[in-house]
């Protein structure tokens, strides 16, 4: 009779010994063999008449093995189902010998595995978390910059003879030289476009009024400021942060000079950028940009404000893990095996990963949060209606559902889906919990946030 014996070998680490007697296996050997016997194609030997000791000779080393170890699986996995550990993964097997199983001298035989158990954890009360909702007033010049900005790309580009607009756009070649403007071997050549805003106002003043074909020779790092120095810097092919780099000379050669002429604020600009809001002036332009503009923005609070109650709870959630029976399923649980050195390289980030999957599954469980088929099915049509409204497919539309059945069959499509919109009201829950202390920001100062705290 089988039977499993669980010890206890480590922190929330557990061994499990499977043994099995000769009468739980060897039934299904003789069986198999017999069926072999049956359907065995051998040379000189009718089919079915192919005598069993011969079988046995030829295939039941792997016959017996896989007997055995289907008995072994069957009664590891009768046990997991009857006792119901809350375990990580799929039990690992031990140092198991197969040499040593024999055909011909069937006993009992016992495997061991190993398993890996969660841990028991509270989750911070989230009407006590700590989080920040940083507003962001809309501004009338942030509207104008968004106006300014659609008038750009939806106006026409032209070429004057000289620079005279910070809007110019310089197509120009950098070389690089010496601070005498001599070209320097094997250095640097390429060409790029910028726009002469992007300069610092002491080369914004030299290349006022120059045409095609001028140069000048400067210094990377006194030609450019802060971000736009870093973007130079990147598109020259340095790092952003190459100090050596920005004391380098370049002499700049410009290629062509482009303007571009804005959009008239005109009721045929106003219906191709915000098409069927029925806008006819300026006034009502501003008012719709504005109201999206606030809702993009609280958006974005919103976002960090989650990110904010993602790290406190991942930092203030006491847990702790089974460390060496995951580093050893890091090495072989995948689709290709690692190494010890991988494994361990790869376990700080995994483990707080996995310490947020049990922390999202804890608030799935516990509030009942679910993900209905209908919202499945209404989240693949708002993001095909997105795609193909992109492409402007017209307005029939009749195909959709038809291709949203199809999309519901997709396994691998629905499981995508469904963490998406579970993460969401998970997110969504626990923000509802939380008391957010309020405070006014600027928009690059949230942005300045959420680019530091990124997870």
């Amino acid at each position: 009779m089988a039977t499993v014996v669980r010890e206890n070998i480590g922190l929330l680490n557990d061994k499990l010994s499977v043994k099995i007697s000769k009468e739980d296996y060897f039934p299904a050997f003789e069986k198999k063999l017999k069926e072999y016997s049956k359907t065995a194609n051998i040379p000189g030997f009718r089919k079915g008449m192919v005598p069993a000791g011969m079988i046995k000779k030829m295939y039941g080393a792997g016959i017996f093995s896989d007997e055995v170890l289907k008995t072994i699986e069957k009664e590891l996995f009768t046990w997991l189902n009857t006792e119901k550990p809350d375990i990580f993964a799929q039990p690992l097997p031990l140092n198991n010998d197969l040499s040593a199983l024999d055909m011909n001298n069937p006993g009992e035989v016992s495997f061991d595995f190993e398993i890996g158990l969660k841990p028991a954890f509270d989750i911070p009360a989230l009407s006590k978390v700590p989080v920040t909702k940083h507003a962001v007033t809309v501004t009338d010049d942030m509207v104008s910059e968004e106006i300014s900005r659609m008038q750009i790309k939806g106006g026409n580009m032209t070429e004057p003879a000289v620079i005279e607009n910070e809007e110019n756009v310089l197509n120009v070649l950098f070389t690089e030289t010496d601070k005498d403007g001599n070209a320097v071997e094997g250095g640097i050549s390429k060409e790029n476009s910028v726009i002469l805003k992007y300069f610092a106002p002491t080369i914004q003043k030299q290349l006022k009024d120059k045409i095609v074909g001028d140069t000048i020779v400067f210094q990377l790092g006194k030609t450019f400021e802060a971000d736009k120095l870093e973007m130079m810097l990147q598109d020259l092919g340095f790092e952003k942060n190459d100090a050596a780099a920005a004391d380098k000379y370049f002499k700049l050669e410009i290629v062509k000079i482009g303007l571009v002429e804005k959009r008239a604020l005109d009721e045929d600009f106003f219906n191709e950028i915000l098409p069927g809001k029925g806008i006819k002036t300026e006034e009502e332009l501003r008012a719709t940009l504005k109201t999206e503009i606030e809702q993009y923005w609280d958006a974005q609070s919103v976002n960090q404000l989650q990110d904010q109650l993602y790290h406190f709870l991942l930092d203030e959630t006491k847990m702790e893990f089974p460390e060496t029976f995951l580093k050893r399923w890091l090495q072989t649980g995948g689709d290709e095996p690692k190494t010890a050195e991988q494994a361990e390289t790869e376990f700080p980030g995994f483990s707080s990963q996995l310490k947020w999957t049990l922390i999202s599954d804890r608030l799935i469980t516990e509030n009942k949060l679910e993900v209905t088929e209908a919202e499945l099915k209404d989240q693949m049509r708002a993001e095909v209606s997105r795609y193909f409204g992109q492409m402007n497919m017209g307005e029939d539309m009749s195909w959709l559902d038809s291709y949203i059945d199809r999309m519901m069959k997709d396994e691998k499509q629905v499981d995508a889906t469904y963490r998406r919109l579970i993460t969401e009201k998970v997110f969504a829950y626990a923000t509802s919990q939380t008391n957010p202390t309020m405070k006014q920001v600027t928009a690059d100062e949230l942005v300045a946030m959420q680019h530091h705290h990124q997870h």
